[in-house]
């Protein structure tokens, strides 16, 4: 039977326990492609367990957290979720930080699916997930939106129709995040088994010459580079991040980023700089707290 929005709308929240310690962070922050150089003090708070800062944790690690692989997009396995996985793309991703992720926790996660949009040809499935500490106190809520080929014209809610675009000028900032070939292969091992980002034959029939990069692990890798060059390696400034997954981006490429300070943190946006800027990222941002900051590149 084809996707009901009435039954997954109103189906119970998914509750699952969830663990994660320094190890999990210090790869999740390799698999982004921390700790080059690998003696700057700043990449070695990401890595190294002693670090007299600490281990500072980036708030997308909690799209990983507990090993699930985007707290395991619990959508599919929901009553009327009759999906067929090779129609659905991750579309966009939304962060909000409620107090700065710990490097070691034990945590609740508790998902939902709050609405249900209807684009006509396709559906978009919005995943809501709150990790919530031991004294059940939030931590961070991630929306997850999945884009569903041939799902829509149920006759429900269009939903949001565009968010806003970057500033009509030019950037404050472009910066270049290199990236290394078997980045796709390390990030697998955060939890997203899905072999679209590591087996050729897979990558071929879905229409790609090679494997392609998570949509997580580019967006992670562009707030770090955020966080490194603008905010002094300090992600705790960070109290909210979104973006769009506009087109995708493979292993070993360049991510260019184009950033525009605005009055609640930076806008920026996303392309390759080895294939003519195609776009990666769109209708991203970071919301920022008012703690002053330093904002010179390093």
């Amino acid at each position: 039977m084809p996707l009901d929005a009435a039954k997954l709308t109103a189906a119970p929240p998914v509750r699952t326990q969830v663990s994660w310690d320094d190890r999990d962070v210090r790869l999740y922050h390799l698999a982004l492609g921390a700790g080059v150089p690998e003696t700057d003090e700043r990449e070695l708070a990401y890595v190294y367990e002693r670090h007299a800062r600490g281990l500072v944790v980036l708030p997308t690690f909690g799209t990983v957290a507990g090993g699930t692989g985007g707290i395991g997009f619990q959508v599919f396995d929901l009553p009327g979720a009759d999906i067929d996985l090779a129609q659905a793309l991750h579309g966009g991703q939304e962060i909000t930080v409620h107090r700065p992720l710990p490097a070691a926790a034990r945590a609740t996660a508790v998902t939902h699916v709050p609405a249900v949009f209807d684009k006509g040809k396709a559906a978009v499935i919005v995943q809501e997930s709150t990790l919530y500490d031991e004294d059940d106190q939030p931590l961070l809520t991630q929306r997850n939106q999945i884009f569903v080929h041939g799902a829509g014209g149920f006759g429900g809610d269009r939903g949001p129709t565009h968010r806003p675009a970057a500033p009509d000028r030019a950037p404050d900032h472009v910066l270049d995040v290199p990236t290394m070939r078997q980045q796709a292969l390390l990030y697998r091992l955060t939890g997203d088994w899905n072999p679209l980002h590591a087996d050729p034959a897979t990558a071929r029939a879905a229409g790609y010459d090679r494997p392609i990069l998570h949509g997580l692990c580019t967006f992670g890798s562009a707030v770090k580079a955020l966080t490194d060059r603008l905010l002094h390696g300090d992600p705790t400034r960070i109290t909210a991040c979104r973006t769009r997954f506009a087109g995708v981006f493979h292993p070993g490429e360049t991510l260019r980023l184009h950033i525009w300070r605005d009055a609640g943190g930076l806008v920026f946006r996303a392309s390759s700089a080895d294939r003519d800027e195609a776009p990666v990222l769109t209708e991203a941002s970071v919301t920022l707290s008012r703690t002053p900051h330093r904002t010179e590149p390093r």
